[in-house]
């Protein structure tokens, strides 16, 4: 009997595209990109703020790169991007010290 086979496959499927879904960590990325443009804007003593800004955008970075690992060409393009963003982050955590 293939049905049990197909339904434990299904299941296993469903489980995957779940866990590699970044979804809901791209849609903070974007909030926290709006909020850290804002905050820029608004000047003054940002140096803690800006901290844990670029905390959270970072932890949404790397559990961006924890979903993607291994999930096929797609995934090796989307990992590009999450180093990117995380070079990127590094840099404005360097400006900001200076």
């Amino acid at each position: 009997d293939i049905a049990p086979v197909s339904r434990a496959r299904g299941a296993e499927a469903a489980m995957l595209a779940d866990r590699s879904d970044i979804g809901e960590e791209t849609a903070r990325l974007k909030i926290h990109s709006a909020q850290l443009d804002q905050l820029i804007e608004a000047g003054g003593e940002i140096g803690k703020k800006l901290d844990f800004l670029l905390q959270e955008m970072n932890r949404e970075t790397n559990t961006i790169l924890s979903k993607t690992n291994g999930v096929g060409e797609g995934g090796l393009r989307i990992t590009e991007l999450a180093l990117g963003a995380k070079a990127a982050i590094e840099k404005i955590r360097e400006q900001a010290l200076n």
